[in-house]
Formats: C-alpha cells, structure tokens, sequence
C-alpha cells in the first residue's frame, strides 16, 4: 500500500517531469544549430572535443561520445547519480541538432547581422534549454552533471560554477588546437549567467529533496538566503478574574448616565 501511494502521488510530477525535458532536450540541440549556422565560434565542449581530433585518430562524434563516457566515470567519485535525462541527452539532443540543420540554411559571409542574432538566440535558448532537462530533475547530461557537482560540493552558485566550469573547458580546447572566436567568449561568459537566472524558475519543486535529484543542493535565491530567526515575544498572561469582569466592568460604565 505505501508503495501504491507514492507511484499515485509521483504520477502528477511525471506528467510534468517527462514532457519538461524532452522540450528542454530538442531545445538544447535546436540552439546547438543555430550556434553552428552563426559560425562566429563553437561553445567550449565543443572547441575541446575540436581540439582532441586534432590530436586523436577519431571523428568529431566519436570523439564527442568519447569524453561523454570519460566524464560519466568522473560522476562515480561526485557521487552524482545518472538518470532517465542522462540518457535521453545523447538521443534527442543528436536528433534535434541534424533537425535544425537542415532546416536552418547557413547565412552568407556578409550576412553579419543575422549571424550575431543566430548567436545571441541560440546562447540565450541554450541557457533556456538546459535549465529546463535539468530542472526537471529526471537526470542531467554528461557534462552538465559535472557543474551540479560542484554547486552540490562547494556550494557556488550556478552561475559561479557553470561559468568556471565552460572557461577552464574553452582554455583546455584552445591550447589543443580547437578554434575559438568572439562568439565562443561570449557563450562561456554569458551561459552560466542565463542558466542562473532560469533554473529557480523552471524546476521541479517537489522533486528537489528527492533522492538522486539532479537539482539536488541547487536552491533558489530565496531559499539559499540565511534564516534570520524571529525573536519570541513574551507575552503577560491576564489573571481569569480580571479577563472575566474586564468586558463586564465596560458595559456597565456604558449603562451608567453620565
């Protein structure tokens, strides 16, 4: 009986859950395309998974995949749990991304304006798409299991730990031989800031203390501010007689004339 309450109860949560990261997943891959079709400089993981290719007998995917499972083992010493999203990540994530593709043509070489705009969205809804498959709490990716980490661990804020995380990534890749331009410095400065700012406001509240909880320790700011206790008010306590013939003592002054 308790186990057939908790799946009723959990029931609600999913049909939320289930649908938030798959919106939040062809989002991530979506706004991936239109960073490529923009062409003014991959974001960090990408930029190091260029850079290993350069060093490594493998194609950009395999290289891709490659430090996915690489970085899947380092969850096992953060104790951070995979989940149903861990999964789902590589699959719609891929799908979204080839999708996108062929659906967004590449601008022209002078078409400058539309190239800025395609970066500014696709960071803007990157930093959309991953507050939401994380907030969902059914699982984060591989890479973005890595900031939870550490926001768990250290107790920095998203946009602390994100931020940190992408720059040391984007300074890894580059001295590998990925390239760089203005618009992967702008990604790695700008996304950690959007993912703060969405994820308090997307989450899945009932999920937050639940056992392997990919949002786990990621508090709102209202929630994270320090507690100021309220000091208890010592209140006189009324002897009975007169809380009996106080109201009485009253109507009768009220019946006396004047």
């Amino acid at each position: 009986m308790p186990i057939m309450s908790t799946m009723e109860a959990m029931r609600p949560l999913y049909r939320r859950q289930l649908p938030q990261l798959l919106v939040g997943l062809w989002l991530y891959g979506a706004t991936m395309a239109l960073l490529v079709r923009a062409g003014l400089g991959l974001d960090p993981w990408d930029v190091f998974h260029q850079g290993l290719t350069r060093h490594l007998p493998l194609s950009f995917g395999e290289v891709t995949a490659l430090v996915g499972v690489a970085v899947l083992l380092v969850w096992i010493p953060l104790r951070q749990k995979p989940g149903i999203g861990t999964i789902l990540n590589i699959i719609v994530i891929a799908i979204s991304v080839d999708a996108t593709l062929r659906l967004v043509p590449e601008p022209g070489p002078r078409d400058i304006e539309i190239r800025c705009a395609l970066l500014v969205l696709g960071t803007l809804g990157n930093g959309l798409a991953g507050a939401l498959y994380v907030g969902a709490n059914l699982g984060s990716g591989p890479r973005d299991g890595l900031w939870l980490a550490i926001v768990r661990i250290t107790g920095r804020s998203v946009r602390q730990a994100r931020t940190a995380l992408e720059v040391t990534v984007l300074t890894v890749g580059f001295l590998l031989g990925g390239t760089v331009n203005f618009g992967t410095v702008f990604y790695a400065l700008v996304i950690g800031h959007v993912v703060q700012f969405f994820l308090p406001r997307v989450r899945v509240l009932e999920a937050q203390e639940a056992p392997g909880s990919a949002i786990a320790g990621v508090r709102p700011a209202e929630a994270t501010s320090s507690a100021v206790p309220t000091p208890a008010i010592a209140v006189p306590e009324v002897a009975p007689s007169v809380a009996r013939t106080g109201p009485a003592r009253l109507e009768t002054e009220r019946r006396v004339p004047a």
